[in-house]
């Protein structure tokens, strides 16, 4: 049995939750050269099950073979829930929202998840759970200034609570996929779902050249970048390496506290909002989605039954 080593999983958790926040700026760069959210979910998804291909050819090809029975039923719902839906609704939400804001939103997963294992799974939580659905809640409406109307875009706000289902979808799904079976290969066949669903909603071979150059924007819009490189980096370093170093990490730490400490993820996307993109945030919507941060590590740490799963 290898030796846990928290702090080698504390800095593997840190490293991925900074790769997913960039990972808004650079996808939002992509689908500024004119890539739509579908053919950028498409590039993505392929592009990493392909990476996770030649992983387990090289490293483990005991992941290469098909699961069978109820195991596939469920890799087959995590790769078009889990995946491929969760990767669409993110894409779609950060175009049209603050990416602070998708990201808070789409965060709101753990509440969800909490939500169903009290009342639909039955299992007992503690009582700090109620604590944090108010705190989500109450903040969530304070960052959207609901008293002004909804002052988001109302198709980016639908996406976004979409990609929360999704992303509660994941974690419900994969933490019992990965109860019975090997992560490298439910998270592999997942995504080969996910690539042969996205290839029919938006194939890979009608996406527009990508050898052109395109605009950094925001602060950085006087610069320009290739943007094969853009869409290399979002499959890469957004996707295969952070999710390759969320799963060393559960090794080194509870599936709860790895959770937890990637809630980094929103708090990077807004700070990467404001010094990348000029986005703003008024001293109340801030107080706002501390709130809301605060509910979803509470809800996260409610559950009395720890539980392991890779991260998306």
């Amino acid at each position: 049995m290898s030796v846990r080593k928290p702090r080698l999983g504390y800095a593997l958790v840190i490293s991925a939750a900074v790769l997913f926040g960039l990972n808004g700026g650079v996808s939002r760069v992509a689908m500024g050269s004119g890539l739509s959210p579908q053919s950028l979910t498409t590039l993505r998804i392929t592009g990493a099950a392909m990476v996770f291909v030649a992983y387990a050819v090289c490293f483990r090809r005991s992941a290469l073979r098909r699961p069978r029975g109820s195991a596939l039923l469920l890799v087959i719902s995590l790769g078009l829930i889990g995946v491929a839906a969760l990767q669409l609704t993110y894409n779609v939400a950060i175009d049209r929202l603050p990416l602070g804001i998708a990201l808070l939103i789409e965060y709101l997963a753990p509440v969800l998840v909490v939500l169903w294992v009290r009342f639909v799974r039955k299992e007992p939580v503690r009582g700090r759970m109620w604590l944090a659905v108010a705190l989500a809640v109450a903040g969530l409406a304070v960052v959207s200034r609901v008293w002004n109307g909804l002052t988001f875009d109302g198709l980016g706000v639908v996406m976004a609570l979409l990609a929360a289902v999704s992303f509660a979808a994941y974690f419900l799904l994969g933490e019992h996929n990965v109860g019975i079976d090997d992560p490298l290969r439910v998270i592999l066949w997942a995504f080969l779902v996910a690539t042969v669903a996205m290839n029919l909603v938006e194939p890979v071979w009608t996406t527009p050249g990508l050898g052109g150059q395109t605009s950094m924007l925001g602060r950085l819009d006087a610069y320009s970048a290739n943007l094969r490189l853009v869409v290399g980096a979002v499959v890469v370093l957004g996707t295969v390496v952070p999710f390759f170093l969320e799963l060393v990490a559960l090794r080194h730490l509870p599936a709860t506290i790895v959770t937890v400490v990637a809630m980094l993820e929103p708090v990077i996307a807004t700070i990467l909002g404001w010094g990348w993109f000029r986005e703003s945030l008024t001293p109340v919507q801030v107080l706002g989605a501390i709130a809301v941060l605060g509910g979803i590590v509470l809800a996260q740490t409610s559950r009395t039954i720890d539980t392991t799963l890779p991260q998306p």
